[in-house]
């Protein structure tokens, strides 16, 4: 993670926030005499947004369980993720 203060997020706002968007690094900021930031891209806000919303659910969650115990057991198949797209 990349880390910055407020005087130098300031006075290169466009080059950090770009950063944070093509790479989607987050950026920790410092503030002195105020709590720390984290600034991340939308893509991995609305990231973490869906994994919350998944793990809310039990029934979701209980779908997830089976299928990892499944796998562990042996089960499932190979997928070659390319070919999901076809």
């Amino acid at each position: 993670m990349k880390t910055t203060n407020y005087t130098e997020l300031r006075n290169g706002l466009k080059s950090y926030l770009d950063g944070v968007a093509n790479d989607s690094e987050p950026l920790l900021v410092h503030r002195s005499g105020n709590a720390s930031v984290v600034i991340i891209s939308l893509d991995e806000y609305n990231t973490i947004k869906e994994t919350e919303y998944i793990m809310k659910s039990s029934a979701m969650m209980d779908v997830i369980r089976k299928g990892k115990k499944e796998i562990a057991a042996g089960g499932g198949k190979a997928v070659n993720i390319d070919e999901l797209w076809k």
